[in-house]
């Protein structure tokens, strides 16, 4: 575990700069821009969230500018920096953690957001279970996992040829499953999708197939 998040650790120090190019896009126009409305829809405002796996920060700056309390936590250091250097408001800070061990005692948030992060770890149960201990009893949590068009099996392609790899292939339904069985309630879920997708034909969809041609998956989940 150590050799995979030290690597993990690495390559988005080296993809700080690349990321923090094209953030503000994605939060305000592209793939990620629905996911503050849905947090907002369920999480209070009241108390202390967690963006784990904030990047450079942009999502966290979102949250703060929605009236809540936010700590925004990165693996990789360059990243930290970048959302140091360019995101300040006295509700926003930053910290360099590892989802798979956060410095903080048990229950201390009372919410936290969480966007394709569980797909770069080793091991997903036991950075989910890392989670919830670190959530107030009954807290909300929203988990955006990659589905299967949004390629990033790029990332771990490499496996079939018995090659390390640094990314899994956990699918929404996977994550789902996953949750439920240790200590989550699935409170609600939602997709995004390419633009190519035909959305008058995909609400029509049940939600396994929905899953299936998503580019992400939002869960809101809450703590049992």
């Amino acid at each position: 575990m150590r050799g995979w998040h030290k690597e993990a650790e690495k390559q988005w120090d080296e993809r700080a700069e690349w990321w923090h190019q094209s953030s503000e896009e994605m939060w305000e126009r592209g793939s990620r821009k629905t996911i503050i409305p849905f947090v907002t829809t369920y999480m209070p405002k009241e108390g202390y969230i967690a963006d784990i796996g904030c990047g450079d920060g942009y999502g966290s700056y979102k949250l703060c500018q929605q009236g809540y309390r936010v700590i925004g936590l990165d693996l990789s250091s360059e990243m930290i920096e970048l959302a140091k250097n360019r995101r300040t408001h006295e509700h926003l800070h930053f910290q360099q953690a590892d989802i798979m061990n956060l410095p903080f005692p048990d229950e201390t948030f009372t919410g936290a957001m969480i966007i394709n992060c569980f797909e770069w770890t080793e091991r997903p149960l036991a950075a989910l279970e890392e989670v919830r201990r670190v959530l107030k009893a009954n807290a909300y949590v929203c988990v955006g996992i990659l589905g299967p068009t949004a390629a990033p099996r790029v990332n771990s392609y490499r496996r079939l040829y018995d090659e390390a790899v640094i990314c899994n292939t956990m699918m929404p339904w996977e994550f789902e499953r996953l949750a439920t069985e240790n200590g989550f309630t699935v409170v609600d879920g939602e997709g995004v999708y390419k633009r190519e997708i035909d959305n008058s034909i995909i609400r029509h969809l049940p939600t396994e197939l929905k899953q299936a041609v998503s580019f992400m998956w939002l869960f809101m989940l809450q703590k049992r």
